[in-house]
């Protein structure tokens, strides 16, 4: 019998050899009566800044056992992720297009059910992409094919791999698994908030590759799907590069918020697909000990728990939202753009998170009200009309706009936070790029976190623009109960970029569920 246990708080400085003592006292059985412990869940309570870790745990008794009844324990009856086996071979070997958190778990998902499926990543294999990403950041030279938006791992592979999801779904138990199979943190299966960080997560990605092919699967790089070929509404066929083609019954299109030319290949072929809302904004960066000593109410707390986190959220007095996002704990703000004469930034940190600042996003609700055009990708038009402007006005070579948020406030400042991007910044007026509903609703947002949390909006702060790649602009529509897109049979859009995520987990979790619909299909 496993009983789930709730609320046992640990002192942060205890060791976790206490866990099993509080347990055993709240079921009232002695330590001897269980068999083993598991940690299911770990989060921290920082009221009145008398900080204590609380976890909930998994406890194996006897059958039977007789124990104490109370709300912080519930007998374990959870419903467990069985993966879906192919009942009867393909025809044609299915496709994924990406090869990003939705696109390598649909891969694996139908390389584990004996499908063998081809993917096409139009980046670089994970090594070959980290280089180039390298000389990106060191001399403004891009790679529009290769770069934090293209390459193997997706987008997330240069961020903070957060794990972190709303969503309620057995198959998140199933991605983690997999994630620490393949060489990811083991605490990631309990931590709140947890993370696996750019570098570590470079070599996870690696790993699942590997597991693909052994399973037959096969992962083609610097491969990108230019064209579709569909015969009454059915897919036939995908060119890969402009030259080959891969006739294929099915097609998983993985793609990544960023893959703008592939959105604009299917809206030319006809596939249905719709505005969708997003939002846009800067990063802000402050140092690191500011934010733990905010959050911990003393900064020598972060030692033990690692540097602080926080989330803020606000509504201002036109209705627009205005929210932290992508939150990275002693991370950098890094050059995230992927086309010529257009800069974008993001945030990125490595699992030790033992970078000088603390930087998250800072961004704007943005609908569709605001794009100015009925066209299904006018949001893209509206995302690269900001980066265009960015690019100029840093002057060229990948020079991001910064501007101090004493500087947008009217208040002193010193220049007390050094900015992490890389290639280089210019002291810029941030309102020559953002629109200016989004720079007045951060204007009206920065006093109000500044009072959740101190100093946020201190005016050595540093604002770093623009942060235009939070979502996919675009949804390509699919059909509720097969997958597929509403309008062209055997492609199935899947993951962020289709519209139909928003993160590393909740991507990974679609992936499978989109192989599940082809494996499904086909055993039909």
């Amino acid at each position: 019998m496993i009983l789930r246990v709730n609320g046992i708080k640990i002192d942060i400085k205890n060791n976790q050899k206490h866990i099993l003592k509080k347990t055993a006292q709240l079921l009232g059985i002695k330590e001897s009566y269980i068999k083993n412990i598991k940690i299911v869940r770990r989060s921290l309570d920082a009221r009145k800044k008398d900080i204590k870790f609380v976890y909930c745990v998994d406890a194996e008794v006897e059958n039977g056992l007789k124990y104490k009844r109370s709300n912080s324990v519930t007998e374990v009856n959870e419903k467990v992720y069985i993966p879906l086996k192919s009942e009867k071979p393909f025809e044609k070997r299915p496709v994924v297009v990406g090869f990003g958190p939705a696109g390598m778990f649909c891969a694996l998902t139908l390389a584990e059910a004996g499908a063998k499926p081809i993917v096409l990543e139009r980046g670089e294999d994970v090594d070959a992409r980290t280089k180039s990403v390298e000389h990106f950041w060191t001399t403004g030279e891009l790679n529009e094919e290769s770069n934090v938006q293209f390459g193997e791992g997706g987008a997330g592979t240069f961020s903070d791999g957060k794990l972190t999801t709303r969503i309620k779904n057995e198959r998140c138990g199933y991605v983690l698994e997999r994630l620490i199979e393949a060489g990811a943190p083991e605490e990631i299966a309990y931590v709140h908030n947890p993370h696996i960080g750019t570098d570590v997560l470079k070599g996870v990605v690696k790993n699942i590759r590997e597991r693909i092919i052994a399973l037959g699967g096969e992962v083609l790089f610097l491969s990108k799907a230019t064209d579709i070929e569909a015969r009454d509404g059915v897919l036939k066929a995908i060119t890969v590069n402009g030259k080959e083609k891969i006739e294929c019954d099915y097609a998983a299109f993985a793609l990544g918020h960023s893959a703008r030319d592939t959105f604009y290949m299917l809206y030319d072929r006809g596939m249905s697909m719709e505005q969708k809302p997003f939002a846009v904004g800067a990063r802000i960066e402050h140092k690191q000990t500011v934010i733990d000593k905010a959050q911990y109410g003393d900064e020598g707390v972060a030692e033990i728990l690692g540097p602080a986190e926080y989330k803020l959220t606000y509504t201002t007095e036109k209705g627009r939202g205005v929210y932290t996002f992508c939150m990275c704990p002693g991370g950098h703000v890094v050059a995230a753009a992927s086309e010529e004469g257009l800069l974008a930034v993001n945030g990125m940190s490595y699992h030790a998170r033992n970078g000088e600042n603390a930087n998250s996003a800072v961004l704007v609700q943005v609908s569709p009200d605001d794009f100015g055009s009925k066209h299904p990708l006018a949001g893209v038009e509206f995302q690269r009309n900001i980066e265009r402007k960015a690019y100029e006005t840093g002057g060229g070579r990948y020079t991001a706009p910064c501007q101090r948020v004493g500087s947008l406030l009217g208040s002193e400042y010193v220049d007390a936070v050094s900015p992490t991007y890389r290639p280089y910044v210019k002291e810029c007026d941030i309102k020559e790029v953002l629109p200016e509903f989004v720079v007045e609703a951060i204007k009206e947002a920065l006093p109000v976190f500044g009072r959740r949390i101190a100093g946020f909006d201190s005016p050595e702060a540093l604002l770093t623009a623009p942060e235009s790649r939070s979502s996919s602009p675009v949804r390509l529509l699919r059909d509720v109960e097969s997958g597929e897109s509403v309008n062209i049979k055997g492609i199935f859009p899947s993951g962020e970029g289709a519209g139909y995520a928003g993160g590393i987990m909740s991507a990974a979790v679609d992936g499978i569920t989109t192989a599940e619909k082809i494996i499904k299909m086909n055993n039909r």
